[in-house]
Parts: C-alpha cells; sequence; structure tokens
C-alpha cells in the first residue's frame, strides 16, 4: 500500500485525487493532507480519510485535539520532514507550491505534480534534488504517456493543446468581466488557473513546465488549439508520425495515472468514457496577438532565470487584480510585460532566492499597477 500526501487537498485537484484514492482503498493510504485556508472542508476530509496529520497554511481557528495537526509554512515543512509518505500530490495553487514541492522532492518520495509554479518557478533545484516527477496536467500527463517506450532522439517535437478559454471567438476583449472568464468551455478548475486560460497564460506556463519536464528545448515544445479538449497533447517523432493521448476532460484519469504509474488503474467513474463515434476534433494555431501572454511565456523561458519567476509572480498579482476588478482583462498581460521590462536580478543560486525574486517581483507588478487601478 502506498502512502499518500496530498498538498492542497481542499483544491479541485486534491478534491479529484480523494475521490480516485477513496475507490482504491486496498492500494492507497491518505497519511498526510495540506491546506491554504479552508478549515472546514480539511477537516472534514480528514474525518473520513483518518490521516497521521495535517497542516493548515493560516492558524486554525481551533487546533482539532483528535488530529496532529500543523500551522504555517514552517509547520508544513515539518509536517513533510516529520511525515512516512511514497507519494506527494503537489496541487497547491500558484508560487505557494513551490517551497512544499521542493521539500517533498527533498525525501526523495514520487511528485504527482500539479502545481505547474513549482518548475516554472524553480526547475533546476527541483529537479536536482526529485528523484521521481510524474507529471498530473493533463497535456504533461498526455505527453508523458506518448513517450513511453520512444528515445528521447526520437521526438521531432512536442504539442501542447489548449482549449482556447471562453473568448476564442469574441472580438472585443476590453469588456470582459470577471464572471464571464470563469465560464470555461471545458474544465472545471480553480479561479487562477481558469483566468490564466481565458488569457492562455495557462498554456505559456505549461511551455516552460514541459521545458523542465521532458528536456525539450523552447523550439520544440509547440502549442496548439484545440477546442474539444478530447485530444490533451501530442508527440510528433523524426519520422514525422504523431502520437496523441485522448480522454475525456476530467483530471481524475491524469491523477491516477501518476499514483499508478507504471501499472493503470480500472477506474469505474461513468462520466469518463469518451464516445468515440461522431468526434469532431479541431485543431488552429494560437492567435498571440490576441492572446499574448503565451508570446510573454515562451520570451520569458528564452530568456531564462530570473524571468520565468519574474512573470509568474506578475501574473498572479495581475489575475488578482482583475478578479477585485481593479484592472481590465485586457491588462493583464500588460501589466506581466511592463513587470518584466522593469525587473533586473541575477539569477537565483538557491530556492531561497526564487522566493526572494518572487516576492520582489510581485511588489514591483502592484506598484506598476498603481496607475492601472479602476
Amino acid at each position: 500500500m502506498k502512502k499518500v500526501l496530498i498538498l492542497g487537498s481542499t483544491g479541485s485537484i486534491g478534491k479529484n485525487s480523494l475521490e480516485v484514492i477513496k475507490q482504491f482503498p486496498e492500494e492507497f493510504k491518505v497519511v498526510g493532507l495540506v491546506a491554504g485556508q479552508n478549515e472546514k472542508e480539511l477537516l472534514n476530509q480528514a474525518y473520513e480519510f483518518s490521516p497521521e496529520a495535517i497542516a493548515l497554511y493560516k492558524n486554525f481557528s481551533q487546533k482539532p485535539k483528535s488530529l496532529k495537526s500543523y500551522e504555517g509554512l514552517t509547520g508544513i515543512k515539518t509536517l513533510i520532514e516529520d511525515l512516512d509518505f511514497d507519494i506527494a500530490i503537489s496541487a497547491i495553487t500558484g508560487a505557494a507550491g513551490i517551497l512544499p514541492t521542493y521539500w517533498c522532492a527533498c525525501k526523495g518520495v514520487r511528485i504527482a505534480l500539479a502545481n505547474k509554479e513549482s518548475l516554472v518557478c524553480a526547475g533546476n533545484f527541483i529537479k536536482e534534488k526529485a528523484k521521481e516527477i510524474i507529471p498530473v496536467d493533463s497535456e504533461h500527463s498526455a505527453i508523458f504517456q506518448c513517450l513511453q517506450g520512444e528515445k528521447k532522439e526520437n521526438v521531432k517535437e512536442i504539442i501542447l493543446t489548449a482549449s482556447g478559454g471562453p473568448f476564442r471567438k469574441r472580438k472585443n476583449l476590453e469588456t470582459v468581466t470577471p464572471k464571464e472568464a470563469l465560464k470555461h468551455p471545458n474544465w472545471d478548475m480553480g479561479k487562477k488557473v481558469t483566468i490564466d486560460s481565458a488569457t492562455l497564460m495557462n498554456k505559456g506556463l505549461e511551455v516552460i513546465e514541459a521545458f523542465w519536464l521532458f528536456e525539450l528545448p523552447p523550439e520544440k515544445i509547440k502549442t496548439v488549439i484545440h477546442p474539444q479538449s478530447i485530444v490533451h497533447s501530442l508527440v510528433k517523432f523524426i519520422d514525422n508520425s504523431i502520437i496523441a493521448q485522448m480522454g475525456t476532460a476530467d483530471m481524475k484519469i491524469p491523477i491516477a495515472y501518476a499514483l499508478s504509474y507504471p501499472d493503470r488503474l480500472p477506474l469505474s467513474f461513468p462520466e469518463l468514457n469518451l464516445n468515440l463515434y461522431g468526434l469532431n476534433l479541431e485543431f488552429e494555431e494560437p492567435d498571440t496577438e490576441k492572446f499574448p501572454c503565451l508570446k510573454l511565456a515562451y520570451n520569458s523561458l528564452k530568456a531564462g532565470y530570473p524571468y520565468p519567476i519574474v512573470l509568474n509572480a506578475a501574473d498572479e498579482v495581475a489575475v488578482e487584480l482583475f478578479l477585485k476588478q481593479k484592472i481590465k482583462f485586457t491588462q493583464i498581460p500588460t501589466l506581466i510585460e511592463e513587470t518584466l521590462n522593469n525587473f533586473s536580478a541575477p539569477p537565483p543560486s538557491s530556492i531561497e532566492e526564487v522566493t526572494e525574486i518572487d516576492n520582489k517581483a510581485r511588489e514591483l507588478a502592484r506598484k506598476l499597477a498603481e496607475k492601472y487601478l479602476v
């Protein structure tokens, strides 16, 4: 039986992970749960799955007496260091997941990675420590599966698919509201990831993540709009043949694969069955003029550190301001680009310096945003 720690247990990935684990009680045991602020949901999960320990990023309103519990970032680190586990599901949203993921990597356990920011911002440090990383993002899981049994030198390019978000065919983006942007056509995700999908920044971050996961140069990492979200990604080989991975738009599939690899679990969720009859698969080139975030991500990757860290930090600030209706949807990429252009620092030499650069980039982004604030 594999012992599992879930970082970000109350979010979308965390909840789906618990659903998968619940279906296979002889295969997996939840030994630890970590959440950000949703204390009530965390405690409900703890009472159902009986972990050895739990942690909350903020302080508990009332610490549970029947459970070993930790508080704050220091508490999360202590939990990770003290707990015995085989797999860490890294599902904390945003840069907040970088340090917990790094601490798990230092323990030499399998990282089932859903927190793309960990590799975007600290790819070299985490790859240096991690014994095994199995991607959970549907696109990277798809590529990982397509590459099984293949030689790296035979890969011509990898192709990440994107739904295109809710505004793929909308001409005027100036009046986009947070409510509209949070209506993703295919996936049920958290607010941050949903907005990033609408701006195509999510795909940009995935390009940088793919760079670290698959160790391919940026020119071999391509993106394509696929509105149906059925083909999750593709790999083209030097003989120009293409292998694609298909499935329903449900995160339980890549989560289960990351937990069970190299085996597969017989998932019995009825909604996961893909009806092959009458499938209509469309593909089109991303419009980086309309959605410049994707281009900014490629440029940051090519420029190297610290710019991917700055890109992510500025994006988190911009998305937060947009959700609070402080800036326009179209000002998200403008603020990110301006932050990138005005930031200067050497590449980080430690994981601690990654955090310092992240904090400084956020400060700069907030300062630059003052002239946009509504």
